[in-house]
């Protein structure tokens, strides 16, 4: 039963992230709305959330400050209780063809996508030892899993996601933890709105279903993980993108 337990979720200030915060308020958790620099917007998802009858309190993070990931989950912690669902969501792109992207470009990518995920995962580990059990949700990507043209620091900080689950996974299986990685495809957010007419015909038709996905779908998945019901099922990489790496 997830219900009175805590997530805490970044990037949940919109898109993906604000869809994971409501579904896991639905089943009654209590949510740490995290977000980088949009309060009004977490606000929205905090306000979203109590409507619901459900627990939730904004934070403000860089999870790319190895510091400012121990301040949070402290934080998080003496607010709403020990971590039980941790959901890695926080992601930025900087996209160029790789002869262009600056050292700069890459390492930003880097720190936020895939060395966020790991800070907050060092900061939480311990719990999860102490109270034998919780849920960790790395969100990659199915560029992770076919590349994409112009994303050379995406696709690697989510690849990296990937081998980041897997070992994660392997080190707390034994102590009730399951850790898996979401990988979702074309989603409706704010970032695929903003792609030009013709990137986004192009992309749809290389998808089987031949439609783009939504937050709530990607959110579903997420809830269902970090659920009694996924106990038997750590290590997994699962697209959610309409066949489109199968």
């Amino acid at each position: 039963m997830l219900k009175g337990k805590t997530a805490l979720v970044t990037g949940a200030s919109r898109g993906i992230g604000r869809a994971i915060a409501l579904e896991l308020a639905g089943r009654g958790m209590h949510v740490a709305v995290v977000y980088a620099g949009n309060e009004q917007a977490a606000r929205q998802t905090q306000q979203e959330i109590e409507a619901m009858g459900a627990k939730a309190q904004c934070f403000a993070c860089d999870v790319s400050d190895s510091a400012a990931a121990a301040a949070l989950v402290k934080q998080v912690q003496e607010t709403l209780g020990p971590v039980y669902a941790l959901v890695n969501n926080a992601g930025i792109t900087c996209d160029k063809l790789a002869l262009q992207m600056r050292d700069a470009d890459f390492d930003r990518v880097l720190d936020v996508n895939l060395k966020g995920a790991f800070y907050l995962i060092r900061q939480c580990y311990s719990g999860f030892i102490r109270q034998r059990g919780g849920r960790i949700v790395n969100i990659s990507s199915v560029a992770a899993l076919m590349g994409n043209a112009g994303q050379a620091n995406y696709s690697a900080a989510k690849a990296g996601l990937i081998g980041l689950t897997k070992s994660v996974a392997r080190e707390l299986a034994g102590r009730g933890v399951t850790c898996n990685a979401v990988a979702p495809g074309m989603i409706e957010t704010d970032m695929t709105r903003a792609m030009p007419e013709k990137a986004q015909s192009a992309l749809l038709a290389q998808i089987p279903l031949g439609c783009a996905g939504t937050p709530r779908q990607v959110a579903a998945l997420v809830g269902f993980l970090c659920a009694d019901e996924a106990a038997y099922i750590t290590g997994a990489v699962i697209p959610v993108d309409g066949g489109l790496c199968m």
